[in-house]
């Protein structure tokens, strides 16, 4: 059964190991002392003399622990607490004296007021600083433990706080993409009812596939890739031929964890930017691979422009800027989104995050929806 030093606890052997070199150093102590000035009592009898004055500290010291976890020096009002302590000190210093001098009438001729009295003149002061000392390591214990406990606690409390930003994040991405899917329905109705038909069909397996996935905040790429095409059959049953779309992905980098939803809004802004604004044709490309330790995601389009000379600031839109919170929230410094020109026309969006398979891809639910391209 352990010691119970207060908040804390100790077994019993170690415990009487720790009392067991305190009365050997000061019997020692006592046994050189009494030789240096001409008492030669033996080294037996200092130690029965410091096991009964440290033995009853080592009976009381459970008490002055307990004391102090329930009046710690250090709460609002330490002045009171520190009055209390001396009371204490004293009170508890005035019990140790009878106890080690009662335990003393047993080796010692004298009888228990003469041991009383000794006890008294010889150990009371340094009974005092005996309940200082342990009182000292019982709050530093516990001030210890309280850091470890509050460090912990804000430790989970960041990680709850950076969660529910992300979640807040993505229900932010859902609502705005289901908005513009349902105005493209809309206008669809009075042009084409069976695309707008389709549509909505690509659409709730869209929503099905949200709704079984996102327990967690990051995906396989080749789930990503999947619910990604769910996304461009919708388009591209709305554009017809003038939206033609590609994908290049490097096959080493198909079980490499990304952010769920990442690459949705990103070629949402490619053809709201591009085809949704501007006349003509496009083709939107989508790219991924690996250089080193980091994967390289690349949303491209041709017929669209930057607003903004900036391109490591310009992106418009609660797709964008989603982006880049969620990339900082999950990775820091290590994630990197940017918009560059290309050539002779067109906006890439270039995303860089550090590369890490998916420790259980296999058991990712799979979709069915393919890469094909019209």
């Amino acid at each position: 059964m352990p010691i119970r030093l207060g908040t804390t606890s100790l077994p019993v052997p170690p415990y009487l190991l720790l009392w067991g070199v305190v009365i050997v150093v000061f019997a020692f102590q006592d046994w050189i002392a009494g030789h240096v000035h001409g008492q030669h009592w033996s080294l037996f009898t200092h130690l029965r003399w410091s096991a009964i004055q440290w033995g009853t500290w080592a009976a009381l010291a459970p008490l002055v622990f307990r004391l102090g976890a329930r009046y710690p020096l250090l709460s609002g009002a330490r002045w009171i607490g520190l009055g209390r302590h001396v009371l204490l000190s004293f009170g508890t210093t005035s019990a140790a004296m009878p106890i080690g001098a009662l335990a003393s009438t047993f080796f010692e001729p004298s009888g228990f007021f003469e041991q009383l009295a000794y006890f008294i003149a010889q150990h009371f002061a340094t009974g005092l600083l005996t309940y200082w000392a342990l009182l000292a390591i019982q709050q530093a214990l516990h001030y210890h433990a309280e850091k470890s406990r509050r460090e912990l606690e804000a430790a989970r409390l960041a990680t709850e706080l950076a969660q529910s930003r992300l979640v807040a994040l993505k229900s932010q991405l859902q609502p705005h993409f289901l908005f513009n899917t349902l105005h493209a329905i809309i206008t669809l109705l009075d042009e084409d009812k069976l695309s707008a038909e389709d549509m909505l069909l690509r659409l709730s397996e869209l929503l099905r596939a949200f709704l079984e996935d996102y327990d967690g905040q990051e995906i396989p790429l080749r789930q990503e890739l999947d619910l990604l095409e769910l996304y461009l059959g919708i388009q591209r049953t709305r554009f017809k031929d003038r939206l033609t779309t590609r994908t290049y992905i490097a096959p080493d980098t198909l079980d490499c964890a990304v952010p769920s939803l990442i690459l949705q809004p990103l070629v949402e802004n490619a053809v709201r930017h591009g085809i949704g604004q501007r006349v003509g044709s496009d083709v939107i490309e989508i790219e991924a691979r690996r250089e080193g330790d980091v994967l390289c995601l690349e949303v491209r389009n041709r017929n669209s422009v930057l607003e903004s000379g900036n391109s490591k600031t310009a992106g418009h839109g609660i797709g964008m800027a989603n982006t880049r919170l969620r990339l900082r929230e999950l990775y820091g410094d290590a994630a990197e989104v940017r918009l560059d020109i290309t050539w002779p026309e067109g906006v890439a969006c270039r995303v860089r995050l550090p590369f890490r398979e998916m420790e259980s891809a296999d058991d990712a639910p799979e979709f069915s929806a393919g890469l094909a391209t019209p």
